[in-house]
């Protein structure tokens, strides 16, 4: 009996070293970009100083409510990213809009981050007030690619996971363990939608090959937490 009981609890402890190497393994190369407390290695876009639309505390960076028409109240990473994976966790208020963006080019010939940053959408599709397009709901390869049927939202007030993948050129969007749209940027075809869309009047949207991860504020509020990114070579 002392035998047996000794083997389980062995064969107990490896199983518990397994999962802990695991892990381990999988958060090699991952790099938080929020301490969970302060705004380090952010600051507002376009500006100096301190940051007052946004505040960080136990765990959370959360965009205190602004005006819809606001769309000066973004932050950006101190550092610039190329080719990566970025993860997070995000909780949007009733009626409200955000999202991330990616290269955002920091200029003052550029007033807003998404006059050069591809946007993965954020908003709060049931409680919106009034009518969103396709391309406009959460996800979304902002006025550019929709996400597939595979796309599970959590409504507002509750938190969901999202990935960005991009790597030289090849993009993905997750949200909530699934792969929702895919894409690769600068082709005939991502041209084409640009041109024609949204963007046909604004050169410069998409087409830097590094820049800065921004958190957009553009109308009520919005959460983050578990802000992760691993860069690929």
């Amino acid at each position: 009996m002392k035998i047996r009981l000794t083997f389980t609890i062995l064969i107990a402890i490896a199983v518990i070293c397994l999962a802990s190497h695991i892990k381990e393994q999988q958060n090699v190369g991952w790099t938080s970009l929020f301490d969970g407390k302060t705004l380090k290695g952010w600051h507002a876009y376009n500006k100096s100083g301190e940051i007052k639309n946004w505040v960080a505390k136990d765990g959370v960076l959360e965009c205190i409510e602004t005006p819809y028409e606001d769309v000066t109240g973004d932050i950006v990473t101190d550092k610039e990213y190329e080719n990566f994976e970025l993860m997070w966790d995000w909780r949007i208020g009733k009626g409200s809009n955000s999202g991330v963006m990616y290269h955002v080019v920091e200029d003052a010939k550029y007033p807003y981050t998404f006059l050069t940053g591809p946007e993965y959408q954020l908003i709060d599709e049931t409680g919106w007030p009034g009518t969103l397009e396709p391309w406009q709901k959460a996800g979304a390869d902002y006025a550019m690619h929709l996400p597939d049927d595979k796309k599970q939202l959590k409504p507002a007030g509750e938190w969901n996971t999202s990935r960005i993948v991009f790597n030289k050129g090849h993009v993905e969007h997750w949200l909530n363990a699934e792969k929702i749209l895919q894409f690769d940027a600068w082709t005939s075809e991502w041209i084409k939608k640009k041109t024609e869309g949204k963007w046909k009047d604004v050169p410069d949207y998409g087409s830097a090959k590094k820049g800065r991860i921004a958190l957009q504020a553009h109308g009520g509020k919005v959460a983050f937490r578990n802000i992760m990114i691993k860069e690929l070579k």
